[in-house]
């Protein structure tokens, strides 16, 4: 049952952004001081073309289906790639400010994590074909971790949902909680032979299958590790190449019982589960198509009940308070962002040499 919905999340790739600060050479005459290496400066730190250029590369190598481009197209997503660079280097220099780059520590712990999901030998494969080294790797774990601990300073921790915000919350919409029809709880696991987006920056699974021989064999191995033990949620993270759902362990929230039986395998396959408990691996097949797209394994987490749900149920409160307290993480999140925004100097050279260059023809 592989759902196409996506939930945005800010603060991880921070996509589609509002632009910076530009400098305008052509309004006001500013001169590029770091040479045509430098693509943009944050409080003085350059942002190197390199560094847009592999970020771009990553963009177009992960996409699932890559079209050509215009010319025009092409610097189009540049910009907002640089501006999420931009972004970043905003976040991690606040994040230094205020103490809060991990440590050597806590990036070993992270690494130690990641790599226990798989053997060293497949771990030295993935980073290869992912295009990273291991400092790389490292870096980008040391930055994730840092974001985590700012946002968790700065937002998490200020984030409060009272029981009586969660009583009023109910009482304005008990109908959501009058299910017509049962409901199921899953999580899956998905692996596929076509490119797809990177869906964190601790994940390997930018090195995914290329044919579908590698995606049983990977599928086959992730398999085996949920049968020894292994956390479902933390393979998903790691490993799950569906962008939508394995951020947050492969967790698709609850899915209709009418929605669910449009998929007849998976259906009569979670039918026999017991909460807890795993499918064997079923084939991804699109509508029409004679051969598996990709490969995935689902988790029964629960189920829910055709009838009303009231408020005195642990799973309708805890419903309403995440997802208060999401709506409220985002709001200031934005505000936050804006915040240091306005707090940094940026000089966007790209910007302004696309400028120019449009303005004089």
């Amino acid at each position: 049952m592989h759902s196409n919905a996506r939930h945005p999340s800010m603060f991880t790739s921070a996509p589609g952004v509002a632009a910076l600060l530009l400098c305008l050479a052509a309004v006001t005459g500013c001169k590029q001081p770091h040479g045509a290496d430098v693509v943009a400066s944050v409080n003085g730190k350059a942002i190197g073309r390199s560094d847009l250029d592999r970020a771009f590369a990553d963009a177009q190598r992960n996409k699932q289906d890559p079209q050509p481009e215009t010319e025009e197209q092409g610097k189009s997503d540049r910009l907002t790639l640089l501006r999420s660079l931009i972004d970043g280097e905003i976040i991690q220099q606040r994040a230094a400010k205020m103490n809060l780059v991990a440590t050597n520590d806590e990036v070993d712990a992270r690494l130690t994590e990641i790599k226990s999901h798989s053997t060293e030998e497949q771990f030295t494969s993935d980073l290869k074909a992912s295009g990273r080294t291991l400092d790389q790797l490292r870096e980008a774990v040391r930055k994730q971790i840092t974001l985590d601990k700012l946002l968790n300073k700065e937002i998490n921790s200020k984030i409060n949902v009272s029981d009586a915000e969660v009583s009023s919350y109910f009482n304005a919409h008990k109908v959501e909680f009058n299910l017509i029809e049962d409901k199921i709880h899953l999580a899956q696991i998905v692996v596929t032979s076509q490119p797809a987006p990177q869906t964190g920056t601790a994940n390997l699974q930018g090195s995914k299958a290329t044919t579908d021989a590698d995606a049983r064999k990977k599928i086959a191995s992730l398999k085996a590790q949920l049968d020894s033990g292994a956390d479902f949620a933390a393979i998903a993270a790691n490993y799950s190449e569906d962008p939508q759902f394995a951020p947050n362990g492969g967790d698709m929230g609850f899915i209709a019982a009418s929605q669910l039986r449009q998929d007849s395998l998976v259906f009569e396959a979670v039918s026999k589960l017991k909460a807890g408990e795993n499918t064997a691996i079923l084939p991804i097949v699109p509508p029409g198509a004679r051969q598996p797209a990709g490969y995935a394994i689902y988790r029964l987490i629960a189920r829910e009940a055709a009838g009303q749900r009231d408020l005195s149920n642990p799973a309708v409160q805890q419903s309403i308070r995440d997802q208060l307290r999401s709506t409220r993480e985002q709001l200031l999140k934005g505000a936050y962002l804006e915040i240091v925004r306005d707090q940094a100097k940026v000089d966007n050279y790209y910007a302004e040499e696309i400028f120019k260059a449009g303005s004089a023809q």
